[in-house]
């Protein structure tokens, strides 16, 4: 069997399990639209052992989407031992991406006090992911946050913002807008780790290279996935395998980071 018609098949499956996603995320997006219930001290329940047991997740969706993209992540991670995932709903016609952020931040302190203390995860898709790095980097979120998940977020924008110019959420999503600006400025104390995972048949990234975080101050991985689009990430075999097994890495970047300035000190 020829290269080429190896890459033809792949590519082909990985347009076809973009179109599956995209009808499974249609069929299940009336579900997302109400907001979840405040997470309360009755969720400190675990289902699995306590050996098992991982920090509270919280999922932020992308733009005109609602928690239903995370349907298939969010199932992985609870049969794996991940018994705390929440989710948060925001509507893109009456916030920016600072205002966004301030919600969001308002969740992980919830969280933090009903996990008695616990980091938070977050995990964001799209213009979620943006959303979360400007929490963490400007906000000081960072101190609650050790790590953050982004899947197919233009961290360097996208020139298919400039299609729906009069939202303000979505002007901040072009390339050297002033909100990525302000994420590109120096953050010497954002010591969050990011996993930045992005799909190579994501056609609402462009140019697709703004998918990666390259910041001098920031600890980011980049992952990219081979025949793999936009929707389709959240519901991906090999995403989900890699964001368990990052997710579950034992080291935490704010001890370590704490630790490390103890030694300087």
């Amino acid at each position: 069997m020829s290269i080429p018609f190896c890459r033809a098949a792949a590519l082909a499956r990985g347009v076809g399990l973009e179109g599956a996603a995209l009808t499974g995320h249609l069929l299940l997006y009336p579900g997302g639209i109400a907001p979840e219930r405040r997470p309360s001290r009755d969720d400190l329940h675990c289902a699995h052992p306590s050996g098992s047991g991982h920090r509270p997740v919280l999922l932020i969706h992308g733009l005109f989407d609602n928690r239903a993209v995370f349907t298939v992540l969010r199932n992985s991670l609870l049969v794996h031992g991940w018994d705390h995932v929440h989710a948060v709903n925001y509507s893109p016609f009456s916030l920016d991406i600072p205002r966004a952020a301030v919600l969001l931040g308002r969740h992980v302190e919830r969280l933090h006090r009903v996990y008695d203390g616990d980091p938070v995860t977050i995990i964001g898709h799209s213009l979620g992911g943006v959303i979360a790095r400007y929490y963490v980097q400007r906000l000081g979120g960072g101190a609650l946050v050790p790590r953050v998940v982004t899947l197919a977020t233009p961290h360097q924008g996208t020139e298919t913002a400039r299609l729906l110019h009069p939202l303000p959420i979505v002007r901040q999503l072009r390339p050297n807008s002033e909100v990525l600006a302000e994420l590109n400025r120096p953050a010497p104390g954002c010591y969050t780790h990011f996993l930045c995972i992005s799909g190579d048949l994501d056609p609402l990234i462009l140019p697709p290279r703004n998918a990666t975080l390259n910041h001098p101050d920031l600890h980011a991985e980049n992952l990219l996935i081979r025949n793999a689009g936009h929707l389709s990430l959240p519901i991906h075999g090999e995403v989900l395998a890699r964001v368990r097994e990052w997710l579950a890495q034992t080291q935490d970047p704010i001890a370590e980071s704490d630790m490390t300035s103890s030694q300087i000190a």
